[in-house]
């Protein structure tokens, strides 16, 4: 059976200054893990065809796809704040882009293809637990409703790879709606490109903001359009508890999408310090500080577009301040409206920004698991989470007298916070299990199990009521790596 993609590459079309040109590296025995197959058919693909031989070898890498562009995009970026003038796409290679049954643009990249000139001595290739953990993580965040790329397939190369060791070797087939990142703006900016600047913001403009083109100023409106997208984003993170964990500004998407599941982990107990990465040693990227490093990243971003901004670097500097002021605002009020919704509050009223946060510092210092408490709060079963009692109670007869304000019957009410409460979540001794057992046995089916229960994280799903529950102490995962 022939697979057929539709691809339309309008990136590959740029100056050869923007990617390097290759196809990817043949692997050994590949051999198919998962395709998404509600993704291949939006993307107009046939599903049975990639999971066929010539599918599993286009997703190898080991067959070219008819009409692939096949490039490795060249970026920079400020990696834990220090700036590298040239990273790019040091494993992945971008196939092309295709348009969508949905007439939406999206790019298809195998990461973990093989060596680019981008790799700085790396082998270009993927373990395969950083790619089942991408695969469940970003597809467990599309089910959420977060923006995100996503996962097309996942197969196995039949190769090992060295990192703390040897390690089966894995390539994901990854859809993003594009690779743009702040770091490709970067890499132009430290080149003294100016032109290279203007001609990917205006990609950027046609693919993701095409309002701005008709703007007064297209370029003000692009950044503000970004500003805007991730001001939403990670207000979306902290309300299910992410913590992304390498928020380089390479690994921040222009088109507002999560993108580079690296060292990620969802939060069991409600502690705005939370940090897992093994690499954020300085705790820079913490749950609660991930506001704080969007607006720094986006800041990179504005540095960038200044020549394009204004030819006066001083009315430039002021045009770009005006507009990253906007995020604070943006971002602190998606947060409270998400946390009142989450409550059961559909009306604005004074003190719901103080009712939530209160119950948030009563979560924290009762070690409250973030996910178990919004949704039993629901349910009305949250009590028993807490340990000093007494305070919860005081806060819950608070909150009863807040919602007598509220015109939707309980019923409606508890049918609300079901639908912004997940049950469940890709909790990170779940994920780690299922990546155990599919790189000590090349067992999936516990992988399988977690996708199909992330599928559908607002229903209750009784037969997997287990995997609602935050770990046991010998079950809990205090450290979640790269992989790279």
């Amino acid at each position: 059976m022939t697979v057929q993609f539709a691809f339309d590459n309008l990136y590959a079309q740029l100056p050869e200054r923007f990617y390097a040109r290759l196809a990817p590296t043949p692997v050994a025995g590949p051999r198919l893990i998962r395709v998404n197959k509600g993704l291949a058919e939006t993307l107009g693909l046939d599903p049975d065809a990639l999971a066929g031989p010539d599918g599993v070898a286009i997703l190898s890498g080991n067959q070219p796809a008819e009409g692939a562009a096949s490039i490795a995009l060249a970026y920079a970026g400020h990696q834990f704040g220090n700036f590298v003038p040239q990273l790019g796409d040091g494993r992945a290679i971008l196939l092309g882009e295709v348009v969508g049954r949905d007439g939406l643009r999206r790019d298809i990249q195998l990461k973990g293809a093989g060596p680019t000139p981008f790799s700085r001595r790396g082998d270009g290739r993927a373990a395969l637990g950083p790619v089942l953990r991408e695969y469940l993580v970003s597809e467990a965040m599309a089910a959420l409703g977060v923006p995100t790329t996503r996962a097309l397939a996942a197969v196995t190369t039949g190769e090992a790879v060295m990192r703390e060791g040897l390690m089966p070797g894995g390539i994901l087939t990854r859809v993003a709606s594009s690779h743009m990142r702040v770091g490709t703006f970067q890499y132009f900016a430290a080149r003294n490109d100016t032109d290279g600047i203007r001609l990917l913001a205006d990609h950027a403009i046609a693919r993701h903001y095409p309002d701005a083109a008709t703007a007064a100023d297209p370029y003000r409106a692009f950044l503000a359009g970004v500003v805007a997208r991730q001001a939403e984003l990670i207000a979306r993170w902290l309300l299910i508890g992410f913590i992304h964990g390498v928020m380089n500004t390479d690994n921040m998407s222009i088109s507002g999408e999560t993108i580079d599941y690296g060292p990620c982990a969802f939060m069991d107990e409600y502690d705005p310090a939370t940090v897992f990465s093994s690499i954020d040693r300085d705790a820079r990227y913490a749950y609660g500080n991930q506001p704080n490093i969007g607006l720094w990243n986006l800041t990179r971003l504005a540095e960038t577009l200044l020549p394009l901004l204004d030819p006066d670097e001083s009315a430039a500097i002021e045009i770009a301040r005006g507009v990253l002021g906007t995020f604070g605002p943006r971002f602190q009020a998606l947060y409270v409206d998400g946390l009142r919704r989450k409550i059961g509050l559909a009306v604005d009223r004074d003190g719901d920004a103080d009712l939530t946060l209160d119950l948030l510092k009563l979560m924290a210092a009762n070690n409250a698991d973030f996910t178990l408490t919004f949704r039993k709060l629901a349910d009305g079963t949250a009590r028993d989470l807490f340990i000093d009692v007494a305070a919860f109670d005081a806060w819950h007869d608070h909150w009863q007298r807040r919602l007598a304000f509220e015109s939707a019957s309980p019923e409606a009410r508890r049918t609300a916070m079901r639908a912004v409460n997940p049950a469940f979540i890709p909790r990170n001794h779940r994920v780690e299990a299922a990546l155990n057992a599919a790189i000590e046995r090349r067992d999936f089916e516990p992988f399988d199990t977690l996708m199909t229960i992330l599928s559908r994280p607002f229903d209750d799903q009784p037969e997997y009521a287990e995997y609602m529950l935050p770990p046991e102490e010998s079950e809990r995962v205090r450290q979640t790596f790269c992989g790279t």
